[in-house]
Formats: structure tokens, C-alpha cells, sequence
């Protein structure tokens, strides 16, 4: 028997960056708000993936920098890495985030509900303990379902969180393996192939797909690899994982076919980064009406489901599986529910960034994607060995790319692969929301010298008007 009843007028599931962002927005409006986590609020990205990770591979484009300081005008002998001090300052990063999200719904009087969640019927929201008892139960108007996603296992491959791992043990390891095989070439993978090899482990990545972060532009994508493999990690494209085996050895033999042969590769770890599955089951959401499809939960354009008093955001209702994007779909869940609908995301505006060196970041189409849609496109383009502040800092490697509709002038799309890619697709992203083109892009001045002039010549090139190349 369930303990006594606690009324709100919103229970968000899960803490994550689309629920704990959509609670606080609510309780702006006035809404009375609880938040229900089964973990630690902040979800999968302030624990165990988005900043912990990129805590990770900040430390380690650091110790690469150090030992290449040659070229730069230095040198430091005997440098070596600590992975169990890299580690736990990642942790720490995570903790102080965490503590400061909690601290934010403290402020705003959310209170946080650790446990569970079961709806058990419309407006009623059971919370199960992890040492067990009686439930609690919340009765509310409305419930917005922030679940997110986890990482899934593949034919073959069976993952025991010790061999064979996800990246979340591989985060948490305290000594540099020596051989490594990361199954999937997409963001998470790439970026702990960056991570690992830079510590000095030999990488493989095995990609099914016929590119690494097959989604992005060929051209960066071909970029990249070249790249990666300049710096030692080996890419198998086109390629799967057919089995595996754990040796008493304690070490794992792979068969893998690719495009030319079957082959075996052994390693001490083997990362399974081959994407995510929903975490929308065991909250007895489809008995109220609320469609599931393969996982995802299915919403309409102000993310309410099937059932009148149910909505959902965030990776639990499906790509593009982005933090940023779920909050930002919480945000505007519960505007909606106030009565507020503002403007609806503009999901071509959306960044998606890869945090390897060299960074990707990319927005809107790609060339490929805007050319099959009809459009003729206008391509600007600028390196960045030609930017006096890449060449300073010794970081000249990749291009801006703008693309740009022919006949309209509206920009489709732009890709960045270089140094700090993550922060000058901002400003694109920014163009393109506000429906800017390329002339407004290029009249406006930017600071010289800097990395987000490229983004100005990129945009110079798209109306040939390009000065420095």
C-alpha cells in the first residue's frame, strides 16, 4: 500500500537535461514541480557522458600538445600521464556540476523524488525506492517523461562491463590499455579513439558504415580519417563485428570481416559505442494510451502523447539524441503547457559537434543531403592554414564550409572541422535561425586576429567575394 498522497501540477521523470531544465522553466510560470530520479539528477551528460567526457579529453589533447611542444618552441622531458588523476579530475568536473544542478531545484523549491517511476493511472505517478518499502505516490495535472537513453549491445558482442565495455567504464578506467577496438565510428566513438590513443593505447575503430560519423559531410568525414590515422588509430569502414571471445588471458579475440578478408584482432578492452536505445519501457505508458514505436515514444509539435496529460522530450522520443536538444524541447514542452507556445525549435539550426582533435561541427544540411533536395547550391569554403590565429597557435589543420542556396541566398547548412569547431558553429547556427545570409555574415566585422574569421571568409567565398584565398 502506497504511503500518502503528494499533489503537484507537474512530475517530471528523469532529471536529465531535458527534465531538470523543463522543471525550473515550469515552476518560472508558476507551476508546482517535482522531479523523479532514479540516479543523480543531471542524467547520463553531467555523469556520465557530455562534460565528464569532455573533462577527458581536454587532459588529453593537453598531454599530446606537451609532447609535440617541439614544433611549437619547446620541450618537456620525462612528461608521463597519470590516467587515475585524468579520471578523477573528470569526476570532480561531473560532481560540482551535479551539485550545482541540485542546487539550482533547491532554489526554485523542486523537490527531487530519488526512485522509480511507475503511472499507474492518469495523474498518478508511483515512486519505488531503491532499498525498497511502500511507493510513494504523486498525484499531478500533468507529466512530462525526460527518460533519456542508454547504450545498446550488439549480435556477438555481449558486453560484461569489464572486457567488453560502454563508455561509461571506459571513462572510469585507471590504466592506459595497451590495444583497444571501439565499435562504432560515430561521435562517442571517434572521441574515445582520440582519448585513448593520445594516452597510448593502439585504437582500431570498426565502423559498419562506409565513413566514421557517417551523418556529416564526406568531405570532413574524409578530413577526419586522415587525420586520425595520421595520428596512429586504424579505421576499418564497411566492416562488422561477427564474434567474440574472452580469453583466459584476459584479453578479448575479435573476428572481424571487412571489405577484404575476415580477420582477428585481439584487445584488452573493447568499447561498444554502436548507439542507444530509448528508455521508455516498465512505466506502464502504453496502457494510457501513450504510443511507443520501437522504443521511442511518439509526441506531437508541442510533445504531448497519445494521452491528454502526458508528454515527452528529450532521447526517449528519438533523434537527434543531443543534450542541448532536450532541453530545449523541455523548455518548450511546458511553455505549451502553460499556454505560452513560443516559436518551435528550429531543428535544422540545431549544432551537432564531435570533441576529437580536430573537432567536427556541423548545422543544417550537408552538400550531399541539400543537392538531393533540389536545391543548386553554392559552396563557400576557407582553410584554415590561410587564418593568422590557426597558423599562431599552431592549429591550422581542417576548413569552414558554407552552403548557400543558389537562387535564394539562404544558408542551407555549414560544417566546421578544425580547432574549437564546437564554438564558431555558434555563429552559423545563429545565420541560419535568423534567416541571415552570407552577405550579412560577411558585413559584419569580426575580431582579427581570430578562428571565427574563417567563418566570415567562408562566407565571403560563398558570394565570391573571398580576399585572403
Amino acid at each position: 500500500m502506497a504511503t500518502s498522497m503528494k499533489r503537484y501540477g507537474l512530475v517530471v521523470i528523469g532529471g536529465g537535461p531535458g527534465g531538470y531544465v523543463a522543471a525550473i522553466r515550469a515552476h518560472q510560470m508558476g507551476m508546482k514541480v517535482a522531479v523523479v530520479e532514479k540516479d543523480r539528477v543531471g542524467g547520463i551528460c553531467l555523469n556520465w557522458g557530455c562534460i565528464p567526457s569532455k573533462s577527458l579529453l581536454r587532459d588529453a589533447e593537453l598531454f599530446r600538445l606537451v609532447q609535440q611542444g617541439k614544433g611549437l618552441g619547446f620541450t618537456c622531458d620525462g612528461v608521463r600521464a597519470d590516467l587515475k588523476r585524468v579520471v578523477a579530475r573528470s569526476r570532480s568536473v561531473s560532481s560540482r556540476l551535479v551539485k550545482g544542478i541540485e542546487a539550482l531545484l533547491k532554489k526554485s523549491g523542486i523537490p527531487i523524488h530519488p526512485g522509480t517511476a511507475t503511472v499507474t493511472a492518469p495523474g498518478k505517478v508511483s515512486v519505488q525506492g531503491k532499498a525498497g518499502g511502500k511507493p510513494e505516490l504523486l498525484e499531478t495535472e500533468r507529466i512530462l517523461v525526460a527518460t533519456g537513453a542508454a547504450p545498446i549491445s550488439i549480435p556477438g558482442l555481449p558486453i560484461d562491463r569489464e572486457r567488453i565495455v560502454t563508455s561509461t567504464e571506459a571513462m572510469l578506467l585507471e590504466e592506459v590499455p595497451e590495444r583497444v577496438v571501439i565499435v562504432g565510428g560515430g561521435a562517442i566513438g571517434v572521441e574515445f579513439a582520440y582519448y585513448f590513443n593520445a594516452f597510448g593505447s593502439r585504437v582500431t575503430i570498426i565502423e559498419m558504415m562506409p565513413r566514421i560519423i557517417p551523418q556529416e559531410d564526406p568531405e570532413v568525414t574524409d578530413t577526419l580519417t586522415r587525420s586520425l590515422e595520421k595520428q596512429g588509430i586504424e579505421i576499418l569502414t564497411g566492416s562488422r563485428v561477427e564474434s567474440a571471445q574472452i580469453l583466459k588471458k584476459r584479453e578479448v579475440d575479435l573476428q572481424v570481416k571487412t571489405p577484404k578478408e575476415t580477420r582477428t584482432i585481439s584487445a584488452d578492452r573493447v568499447l561498444v559505442a554502436a548507439g542507444v536505445r530509448p528508455n521508455s519501457a516498465g512505466m506502464g505508458l502504453e496502457k494510457l494510451g501513450v504510443r511507443i514505436e520501437k522504443g521511442f515514444i511518439r509526441v506531437d509539435g508541442n510533445y504531448r502523447t497519445g494521452a491528454a496529460s502526458i508528454h515527452a522530450v528529450g532521447d526517449v522520443i528519438g533523434p537527434p539524441f543531443l543534450a542541448h536538444v532536450a532541453s530545449a524541447e523541455g523548455i518548450a514542452a511546458v511553455e505549451a503547457m502553460a499556454g505560452k507556445p513560443g516559436k518551435p525549435i528550429n531543428y535544422n539550426a540545431v549544432p551537432r559537434c564531435v570533441y576529437c582533435q580536430p573537432q567536427v561541427a556541423s548545422v543544417g544540411m550537408t552538400e550531399e543531403e541539400a543537392r538531393k533536395k533540389g536545391h543548386t547550391v553554392r559552396v563557400g569554403k576557407f582553410p584554415f592554414r590561410a587564418n593568422g590565429r590557426a597558423l599562431a597557435a599552431g592549429n591550422h589543420e581542417g576548413f569552414v564550409k558554407i552552403l548557400v542556396d543558389a537562387k535564394y541566398g539562404e544558408i542551407l547548412g555549414a560544417q566546421v572541422i578544425g580547432h574549437e569547431a564546437s564554438e564558431q558553429i555558434a555563429e552559423l547556427c545563429l545565420a541560419i535561425n535568423l534567416e541571415a545570409t552570407p552577405e550579412e555574415i560577411l558585413n559584419t566585422v569580426h575580431a582579427h586576429p581570430t578562428l571565427a574569421e574563417a567563418v566570415m571568409e567562408a562566407a565571403a567565398a560563398a558570394v565570391e567575394r573571398a580576399i585572403h584565398i
